[in-house]
């Protein structure tokens, strides 16, 4: 999964630091906003870094978790193509990356008392929010798929109501993180501050994705989906998700300051937005730093949605809900192993440097992924634990120091320029990222369709499995429900035998050991069985299973490498930040 990350608490050396900057001679610098609020200081203040922080929940948790299970559930809740369901994520994403220039420009220009940064925060937080609830309302009901003339064309139906609450969604998380990303590099210029501030995104961040990967787990209970399936309990789950991020947005809108800027460029013509952006795309330093970060998110998009196939149908042989439990279990690991991470991350950047400590991640991103090779084992499934915990620490150093290292990248240009454009930067940098992803979203449907992935069948499997549930609410089955049970059996075996699954034989055995099973005298223990039975008809050959895991462990360690080439000549290292720092700074004093 990629996603920014790091902390919001201060070390005892950013006490230190604070204290012993107070009792030099020369006194720090104060900006004040024209709106009412505090004065800000060269160091950011707790209260602003908390606030600051609560918006990480958009970026690393809403943000991944809809491209993550809006694709999976799409493909084994409503049994669409992965392929189509692929091109569907790739349409909102390619909209999202070009939208994030745009939005970086309006921001950079925008005028406002509130500033030019809040107003959209709170705009777009909201927006985010409701567009994450109304994309789970596909609709549903047998009233509703009969107004159309086939299933292929209710199909249809459904890819396009997922696409355009898609592109809302996607567009309000530009709205929202444009803006709140150039406030993070406005709030300090000091390397150190830069990186708490970002490590406070990561932290609340992290803290939330922690639950989220609980939600595919709560969506499959009954509670929430009722006699349906898990895109049906996740029309319930997002709307817990609203009342946490709603709230939480108006609290960040009141509480942040934006500080007003200190270097002021020369009064000039507003250049365009295309101008804007062919001037950012010179700065060679920036290009360099946006391919180390680009190399290395494509490499794990492309499997992101893997990452929840390989649990389900290699470890747990189609078991949805005893792999939700595993997935809960360690996407709640992985948040809170973010957590942790932040704490040596500020140490170790602050010793070597954010070049240095940034191929430290990518080298433990690339030993996270050999170790899969022995943890995935159906005998020991919750060894999964442990690449998970070696990747979140990988992930955790790269994606946040990225985002401060952008800031670095503006300070460089401000400098030698004079004019401050963190918009425009933070939103190319996102432009690649999400490039990158949309890129990622089609690539990995081809990726499924390739391994020879069989939707239909999991979906067949499904049908059987909620007609044994239904007949176990009664005493005795009536002959309409095994009637229905029959002609869902029927169908699975024709499936089957169309098909070129590897281990045709063995789903068919199964099949058979329903079909009997139904014949016999109904009781609770048998249907129990049967019930069982059924799940693992949705069971992928072994051929498919040993690719998945093929290209998921070995495609992301190819472009990690490329990332750390990469890296190893990027121009910034600490010495050159520190210098930049030390002109920036002379700069202020002399305005």
């Amino acid at each position: 999964m990629v996603t920014e990350a790091t902390s919001n608490f201060l070390p005892s050396s950013f006490i230190y630091n604070l204290l012993k900057a107070c009792q030099k001679k020369s006194k720090p610098v104060v900006v004040k906003e024209k709106h009412t609020g505090p004065r800000l200081s060269k160091h950011v203040k707790f209260d602003q870094l908390l606030a600051y922080g609560a918006g990480g929940i958009v970026p690393i948790a809403l943000f991944n978790i809809t491209g993550q299970l809006m694709g999976l559930m799409g493909n084994i809740s409503l049994g669409l193509s992965a392929i189509l369901m692929g091109f569907i994520m790739l349409i909102p994403r390619l909209w999202d990356a070009f939208s994030d220039p745009i939005m970086g420009y309006i921001s950079d220009n925008h005028k406002s008392k509130n500033g030019r940064r809040r107003p959209f925060i709170l705009y777009g937080g909201v927006a985010v929010s409701i567009s994450f609830v109304l994309m789970w309302w596909v609709p549903r009901s047998q009233e509703f798929q009969a107004l159309f003339p086939s299933e292929g064309a209710y199909q249809w139906f459904q890819l396009a109501y997922i696409l355009v609450f898609l592109l809302i969604f996607y567009t309000s998380c530009t709205v929202f993180e444009i803006p709140h990303g150039a406030l993070g590099m406005e709030l300090s210029h000091d390397p150190d501050d830069r990186t708490k501030l970002f490590s406070a995104k990561s932290f609340m961040g992290n803290l939330f994705a922690m639950g989220t990967p609980w939600l595919f787990f709560l969506a499959n209970l009954e509670f929430f989906k009722g006699t349906g399936n898990e895109i049906d309990g996740m029309r319930y789950v997002s709307l817990l998700v609203a009342l946490i991020v709603i709230p939480l947005s108006f609290w960040s809108y009141k509480t942040l300051r934006e500080p007003k800027q200190v270097i002021e460029p020369k009064k000039e013509l507003k250049i365009s937005f295309i101008q804007e952006f062919k001037n950012t795309w010179q700065n060679k330093t920036f290009i360099k730093l946006i391919f180390i970060v680009f190399s290395l998110a494509m490499g794990f998009n492309f499997v992101g949605l893997l990452g929840y196939y390989i649990p389900i149908y290699y470890i747990f042989s189609a078991d949805k809900e005893a792999a939700g439990a595993l997935l809960g279990f360690n996407g709640m690991l992985w948040g809170f192993t973010g957590l942790l991470a932040v704490f040596p991350l500020n140490m170790i950047a602050h010793k070597l440097g954010k070049k240095s400590t940034l191929f430290i991640a990518i080298m433990i991103m690339i030993l996270a992924q050999l170790t899969k090779i022995v943890c995935y084992n159906p005998d020991y499934p919750y060894l999964i634990v442990i690449p998970t915990i070696i990747l979140s620490i990988g992930m955790s150093f790269f994606f946040t120091l990225g985002a401060a290292m952008v800031g670095d990248v503006c300070d460089e240009n401000t400098v030698k320029t004079g004019k401050t454009k963190q918009g425009s930067y933070y939103s190319i940098y996102w432009w690649f990222i999400k490039l990158g992803t949309a890129f990622a979203s089609i690539i990995t449907g081809f990726l499924i369709s390739s391994v020879n992935f069989d939707e239909t069948q999991v979906q067949k499997a499904e049908a059987i499995t909620q007609n044994i549930r239904e007949i176990q609410k009664f005493d005795f089955p009536s002959e309409e429900q095994l009637k229905e049970l029959q002609s869902s059996i029927d169908k699975f075996k024709t499936h089957m035998l169309e098909s070129e699954h590897k281990d045709k034989e063995m789903i068919l055995s199964k099949l058979s050991s329903i079909e009997t099973g139904i014949t016999h005298k109904y009781s609770t223990d048998l249907y129990d069985e049967l019930e069982i039975t059924s799940k693992k008809l949705a069971s992928q050959s072994t051929h498919t299973l040993l690719w998945m895991r093929v290209v998921e462990i070995v495609l992301p360690i190819l472009l990690c490498l490329i990332s750390a080439i990469i890296c190893f000549i990027y121009p910034l290292g600490k010495k050159e930040v520190l210098a930049i720092k030390e002109q920036f700074d002379a700069k202020e004093e002399n305005t």
